[in-house]
Parts: structure tokens; sequence; C-alpha cells
């Protein structure tokens, strides 16, 4: 399976998976209505567990361009593989976040609140604040990805020259998902915890072209972009320090 392909598969299941939670903690009339934030803590780890284990065999599942960002920028992976990984990564998320829309598509009609109905798609702060919200998504990105470069290692070889396909995918899924679990449960709470920019903007990009009531707030999008990748260079360029 080509990296294309398998960040496509892992990043369309993360956000199945995740997104999926949330609807149904979210939308009314289902199952699992108004079951709370550890719910959503929780299945959103585990999205991310079923995401590695379908993508790390063939691309490391990155399934975030903060990663892979982040280890191009340290040297553990070759630049020219970057694009394959993101455009991946996009269009897995959009197929994700359509399939959720597909899945709860009677709970999306029965539900009015608009906001709520946008949450199933992509993040919104607590408190509307740019920096706090900035700084915040900074800070989250930063944990995730400075750890990831700890749990894989000085050895980390993503094919920087020979072009193989081998990295995170070997660490074991569960390290990460337990690393995303505890980012959720301790620094979600002011903006949803993006850490990830395609998982807030091709959800997004789909809640703006779906027939759904009430659009995206465009003018907040921006932050969950900016912010990971902010964060995954100070993580990359720390680590990178540390390890001379």
């Amino acid at each position: 399976m080509s990296i294309l392909v398998a960040e496509i598969l892992g990043t369309m299941m993360l956000i199945l998976l995740g997104n999926g939670v949330v609807a149904n903690v979210v939308l009314q009339g289902t199952k699992g209505n108004n079951s709370g934030w550890i719910v959503i803590t929780t299945g959103w780890a585990l999205a991310v567990f079923v995401g590695v284990v379908i993508a790390g065999p063939s691309s490391g599942a990155h399934l975030n361009p903060a990663v892979t960002i982040a280890l191009a920028t340290a040297g553990k992976l070759s630049w020219t593989l970057v694009p394959e990984y993101l455009v991946g990564e996009l269009i897995g998320a959009m197929l994700g976040a359509f399939l959720v829309w597909l899945f709860y598509k009677d709970h999306f009609k029965a539900t009015e609140d608009e906001v709520g109905k946008l949450a199933c798609f992509c993040t919104l702060p607590a408190i509307r604040n740019t920096a706090s919200n900035l700084i915040s998504e900074i800070i989250g990105t930063f944990v995730l990805v400075f750890t990831i470069f700890h749990l894989a290692g000085p050895n980390i070889d993503l094919g920087i020259s020979t072009g193989t396909k081998i990295g995170l995918g070997s660490l074991g899924a569960v390290p990460v998902a337990l690393l995303v679990w505890v980012i959720g449960l301790s620094l979600g709470g002011t903006t949803g915890y993006a850490i990830n920019p395609v998982r807030d903007l091709g959800p997004r990009i789909m809640h703006a072209i779906l027939p759904i009531k009430g659009k995206s707030n465009w003018g907040y999008a921006w932050i969950p972009i900016a912010g990971p990748i902010i964060g995954c260079l100070a993580a990359a360029f720390l680590y990178t320090y540390l390890s001379v």
C-alpha cells in the first residue's frame, strides 16, 4: 500500500471514529446523547489507535500534517515525501467527515443546534480569545509531537534517503492513543484540541459543502491550522537541539 493510500485510509478512519463519537454525544436522539467529555476523549484516543493500526505498516501513520512537518524539519523524513503525506491526510479527513454525516444523517436533521452540528465536524473554542486559543493549540501540539519524538527514539528512520515507508507504525498504536487521550483530558477544554490541521480543515470543508444548516466559522479556521504548525516546529527544533 502506498503512502498516499495508507494516509487516506488511516486518516479517514481517524475522522470517522473521532468525529463520529462527537456526533454520538452531541446530536439529538442518539444512544450516546449527552454522555460527556470522557466519552469524546476516549473515542478520539481509540480512533487514533485504529488509524495507526491501518496506516502504520505502509506509511508510519502520520495522519497529521503536524507530525509530517515536524519529522521533515528534524531530518527524519525526506521533504520530497511530504506532499504525498499532506494530500493523503487532507483527502482522508474529508472522506471521514462525509461518512460521519452519512452515518448520522437522520440525527443531523433532528438536531436544531447549529453550533452542535458544526462541532461534529471541526473544533470550536469554549471562550473565544484569539491569543489564548492559538496558545492552546500550540501547546497541545507541542506535547503531541515532542512526546512522539521520544517514543520513536533517536534512531527513527522514515526513509529520508531510501524512500522506505517505516517509522511511527512500528511503535505500536497504544502509546500514541494514550498520548492523545491524555492531551484531550488535560488540555482539550479550551479549543477542543485540534492538534492536527487536517482534522479541522478537512471536515470544515465538508461541512461547508454538505446540505447542513449553519455553515462553518471560517474566521476561526486559521487557528487550528497555524497553532499546530507552530507547535510542531517548536517541538522539532527543541528535540533536535537536545539531541545534538
